[in-house]
This record gives structure tokens, C-alpha cells and sequence, in this order.
């Protein structure tokens, strides 16, 4: 089981750095692309159209940025998480199996299959990620009344 249990950690984990990463990709994408744009704006006749045009490319710029910071937050979170350490309290890198499902705490994913199984991939600060976060096998959360069966 332990064995297993290793390779779904890791194979969620990558999951997980892939899922940061298209997201990166996407937002730094759209910041060059809005950028090339904000440059390329011409002033015509109509100052006003130009002016609102650069004024909805500046604020999706702002946008991205915050969008940014939170895919360098998911880095940092990822970077923390270690899934090697046998635990016995729920914490950063922990699949949990429940009566309701099983979790992987990381970053917030959503759902995730592999091998025809579904994991819930959700960050500690999600709220069942803060449910979990601490609690032993055999404690009872909250969320949905769910029981914890296992902690890998």
C-alpha cells in the first residue's frame, strides 16, 4: 500500500507542477501579447475609442499580474510540500482517504483521475483542506461527516 500510495503522491504532485505550469505559460502569454498590444495602439481620430482601448488592455495587464502572483504563491506552496515523510497527522503532502473521497493536500486542482481512481487535489487553506489539515486516522470532520480511513 505504501509503495502505491507513493507513486499516486507523485504522479498528483506532477499533476500539480504541470497544472502551475500551463497557467504560467497562459498568463505570461496574454501579459506579451496585451503589452505588443498596448504599444501598437495608434492614436486615431477617435482619442476617446484610444483611450478606452488602452485603458481595458492596462487593466487586463493588472489583471495578469495578480494572476501571477498567485501561480508564484502555487510555486512556493509546491516547493514546500514534501510527500517522502510518513505521517501520522494530516499536513502539506498528505493523501487522505476518506469515506468521501480521497484528498491530496497541495494546491487547489480540483479533481484529478488516475487509474480510473478520482482524487481531489485541494490546497490547506481550501475548506476541506483546512478540515483535514492536523486530524488522525479514524477522526471524523465536519465536511460531510466525513471519517478518515488512511493518511499516506
Amino acid at each position: 500500500m505504501k509503495d502505491t500510495s507513493q507513486n499516486i503522491k507523485k504522479t498528483l504532485l506532477k499533476t500539480c507542477v504541470d497544472f502551475v505550469q500551463k497557467k504560467e505559460t497562459v498568463i505570461l502569454e496574454t501579459m506579451v501579447s496585451n503589452k505588443n498590444d498596448l504599444f501598437s495602439e495608434t492614436k486615431s481620430s477617435a482619442g476617446d475609442k484610444h483611450e478606452t482601448g488602452r485603458t481595458m488592455l492596462q487593466l487586463e495587464m493588472e489583471k495578469a499580474s495578480q494572476q501571477l502572483v498567485i501561480v508564484n504563491q502555487m510555486k512556493e506552496t509546491l516547493q514546500r510540500l514534501t510527500i517522502e515523510d510518513a505521517t501520522k497527522n494530516v499536513k502539506l503532502g498528505s493523501l487522505v482517504t476518506t469515506t468521501k473521497g480521497t484528498y491530496f493536500l497541495a494546491i487547489s486542482v480540483g479533481q484529478v483521475t488516475i487509474d480510473k481512481e478520482t482524487y481531489f487535489v485541494v490546497s490547506t487553506e481550501s475548506p476541506i483542506g483546512k478540515q483535514l489539515l492536523g486530524k488522525k486516522t479514524g477522526e471524523i470532520i465536519p465536511f460531510n461527516a466525513a471519517e478518515i480511513l488512511d493518511i499516506a
